[in-house]
């Protein structure tokens, strides 16, 4: 890279990647949860993907039942710190509490399960869960991220001896190496995969399928297998300089983040993220917070159709990120480095009953912005290789296709879940796969 942005002074670069949400404290929280309704029909666990039981845990922080509170949870969920710091609550559980049709304020309820969580991860005990009778049979799990840890306890709740492989060298995946610090930093998913170690379930790292193992070996070695490998690399934008130096992609610059190490990370002064999505926000926001000078979301619709939430949108904003819409990239300049991005203007055609408006270029509208640093953040390729590879698996637009009431795939002894199957969602829905594909492998096993 050409011009890198000043380095900051560390107390800067943590006052930058603080907490955007601190936690409460005992009487605040108390207080809070004393707001609740505790309503019959709980429509707030509805909205959970989890189905946390929302006002049950809640009445337990009321009563000082913290420990009470935290099992709740874990009942449902069992990255539960993670999803308290970065579940879209606004668009979940806190948007369908009852307090938003009276006009007030929603109960705080992420910050609330952090509090029970917290609590939990001070105070930690296995105690709290029985243990049945252990069943002469063996899983095998793909992937340590929020689908397969999920996978995994729920399978060690049921009496079965769980291996997961991780291709990395630190597990928890996506909590661990895929999340904005100002949201949840990476000691908090080690804490979920040190509870769930703690069940006994064995991680093992380093490990990449296909490679050190096959999935033949695996296959005879254990009963079934469940597939938790998420997505993989950024997709390309397929334009003139993309092999440049100072060109990247979203996920690599995210995790070299999420290391903390925050002077050793490599950003321009001005950076330009291609893409609109809640993982582009990140890129955005944590290249701002590094010292970049100006950074700038290109998009080539407009804001009703970026995917990521207002909230995401607001909070760029407030870090002063620009907004190029209705904008497409057509070439990155520069010789060796990047010194600038081309780009053109779009319009939105109707396209009739047909769904999606049809994108077309404005003719002669192109313009050229100057940066030093491009991310590419234009959503991530599924493991087309890998999947392929495995016999009776059937994939339909790169997503692993299961039987959605018990997460089996075309060949009956492997299941998945998670960013496989659904092309990307959040955190707290691959732990609900996870988890549900862990009671269809015990009820296939059983019989």
């Amino acid at each position: 890279m050409k011009n890198l942005a000043p380095k900051l002074s560390l107390k800067e670069y943590e006052n930058n990647f603080a907490e955007i949400h601190p936690p409460f404290n005992p009487l605040t929280a108390k207080t809070e949860a004393e707001r609740c309704l505790y309503c019959f029909d709980s429509p707030c666990t509805n909205a959970c993907p989890t189905h946390i039981d929302i006002p049950t845990f809640i009445k337990k922080i009321s009563t000082d039942n913290l420990l009470g509170s935290a099992k709740t949870i874990l009942e449902s969920n069992w990255v539960a710190l993670t999803c308290a710091k970065a579940c879209p609550v606004e668009v979940l559980c806190e948007g369908a509490c009852v307090y938003n049709n009276k006009g007030e304020k929603p109960i705080e309820i992420g910050k609330l399960q952090r509090f029970a969580m917290d609590y939990y991860y001070k105070n930690p005990t296995t105690n709290i869960f029985s243990f049945p009778n252990r069943k002469n049979k063996s899983v095998g799990i793909i992937g340590s991220g929020p689908s397969g840890l999920a996978c995994g306890a729920e399978l060690k709740l049921l009496g079965y001896d769980v291996t997961i492989y991780e291709s990395n060298n630190t597990p928890g995946g996506l909590n661990t190496w895929g999340i904005a610090p100002y949201k949840t930093r990476r000691k908090d998913s080690l804490k979920e995969v040190k509870l769930i170690k703690s069940l006994g379930v064995k991680i093992k790292t380093g490990i990449r399928i296909g490679e050190t193992i096959s999935i033949e070996n695996l296959l005879n070695k254990h009963d079934a297998i469940f597939l938790g490998v998420g997505l993989g690399e950024s997709a390309g934008l397929e334009i003139p300089g993309e092999k440049l130096k100072g060109v990247y992609n979203a996920i690599n610059f995210i995790e070299s983040v999420k290391l903390e190490n925050w002077s050793s990370v490599k950003v321009g002064k001005r950076v330009a993220i291609i893409g609109a999505g809640n993982t582009s926000i990140d890129a955005a926001t944590e290249a701002k917070r590094l010292g970049a000078e100006q950074v700038y979301i290109i998009y080539r619709r407009d804001t009703s159709q970026m995917s990521a939430y207002d909230f995401e949108f607001l909070l760029a904003k407030k870090d002063e990120i620009v907004f190029y819409f209705n904008t497409a990239p057509k070439k990155i300049i520069g010789k060796k480095f990047v010194e600038g991005i081309e780009c053109v203007k779009t319009k939105l055609v109707s396209n009739g009953s047909k769904g999606k408006s049809k994108l077309t270029i404005i003719p002669k509208s192109e313009f050229i912005i100057p940066v030093d640093m491009v991310i590419k953040a234009i959503g991530q390729k599924p493991h087309n290789n890998f999947l392929n590879s495995i016999k009776g698996l059937k994939l339909k637009d790169g997503k692993v296709v299961v039987n959605k009431k018990n997460y089996q795939t075309g060949n009956p002894n492997i299941f998945a879940g998670g960013d496989c199957i659904n092309g990307g969602k959040e955190v707290v829905n691959a732990a609900f796969d996870g988890k549900m594909a862990a009671h269809g492998i015990d009820e296939y096993l059983s019989n």
